[in-house]
């Protein structure tokens, strides 16, 4: 009987043991950063490639942006895709106004694809360190809208971050060709270069925000895909204007090869489209799509599915305040599957600021 006794006792131990053992399982899932959104393949899908989506910008809203195509990108098409966000450092809230936190920029150590959509980020060594690495191996990259002025100053590494953009993607922050928020834009397909995957199924790119200037981007190195015709209003319908700055019109999307200093030779796609209102055109997403699959060395299919996993409701471009996310108080879990951040007006307290 005591021997029984001792069988059952030791029973009971060992499960309880594996109860807590399993706890702790799931206590260790749910203690991963909660300082980043982790996406992972949807059931039977994976594709065993990682992207890390970096977003980080005042004004063009790339925290909502991002988190849409991660949930695409990862349950259309086999990608893990992990999202990062300017963090508040105090409250822990996502904060673009915080240009000196990015928290999780070491996962681009396994990153087959990095897209970028920053805005003049001045992040720590720590923090700089995983992507001058990432750049060095020649991984690929895909950049849109203020990714062209995606950092400033400094010189980690022994690199001029704020020429970021013209050293690696083209072209630096140069102008509004456009009016800012007058004049919207269309993307128009650069004729001898329909054929190139990253256009499968691109027809029809309208953008609210208007066309950068692009002065410095080489054209011999650079395939353009798109030029960026500037409209009369923020109206899709809208003819474009007639003042002469559509001839010639500006590259809007090229892909060109990138290196830096001591680094290996990568390829890089950039376009100046890119608020998150923009990416309510089908097509404009279907380009993004086809660039990382494209990149990445995955096949673009003849027309992507582009659909929305998860309602998208985009905050109309323009720059607020720090007070404002504060108030928000989004957090990358709450970008997750199943959910999406809706849009609110913004505070009274809005400040706009220099458009760039």
């Amino acid at each position: 009987m005591k021997i029984t006794n001792l069988k059952s006792h030791r029973f009971a131990s060992f499960g309880q043991v594996l109860a807590v053992l399993s706890l702790c399982v799931v206590a260790f899932s749910s203690a991963t950063a909660d300082d980043r959104l982790v996406i992972e393949p949807a059931e039977g899908t994976a594709n065993g490639k990682h992207i890390v989506l970096i977003s980080g910008d005042e004004e063009y809203r790339s925290e909502e942006s991002c988190p849409m195509f991660a949930k695409i990108l990862s349950q259309r098409y086999g990608f893990k895709c992990t999202v990062l966000f300017a963090i508040d450092s105090e409250t822990g809230v996502i904060n673009p106004y915080d240009q000196g936190n990015i928290p999780g920029m070491e996962t681009l150590a396994d990153a087959d694809l990095c897209v970028l959509t920053t805005r003049f980020r001045k992040l720590p060594d720590d923090q700089m360190a995983p992507f001058l690495d990432y750049l060095k191996a020649g991984k690929p990259l895909v950049a849109y809208r203020t990714a062209t002025h995606a950092f400033k100053g400094g010189n980690y590494g022994g690199i001029e971050w704020k020429n970021f953009g013209i050293n690696v993607l083209g072209e630096n922050w140069h102008s509004h060709h456009g009016k800012h928020k007058v004049e919207g834009a269309r993307g128009l397909i650069v004729r001898e270069n329909a054929d190139h995957p990253i256009l499968n199924g691109v027809k029809d790119v309208y953008t609210p925000s208007d066309v950068y200037g692009v002065v410095h981007l080489d054209e011999e190195e650079a395939t353009v895909l798109l030029r960026g015709q500037v409209l009369q209003l923020l109206d899709p319908a809208s003819p474009p204007v007639t003042d002469g700055r559509n001839s010639p019109m500006m590259p809007y999307a090229w892909v060109k090869p990138y290196s830096v200093p001591s680094g290996e030779t990568g390829q890089a796609f950039t376009t100046t489209a890119g608020g998150a209102v923009d990416f309510r055109n089908e097509d404009l997403r279907r380009m993004i799509v086809n660039a990382c699959l494209y990149l990445s060395g995955e096949e673009v299919p003849e027309k992507a599915d582009v659909s929305f996993v998860d309602p998208y409701q985009p905050s109309f471009f323009g720059f607020l305040n720090s007070e404002y996310f504060q108030k928000r108080g989004l957090k990358p879990e709450d970008f997750r599957l199943g959910h999406s951040a809706t849009t609110s007006d913004p505070p009274a307290t809005y400040v706009p600021e220099s458009a760039e």
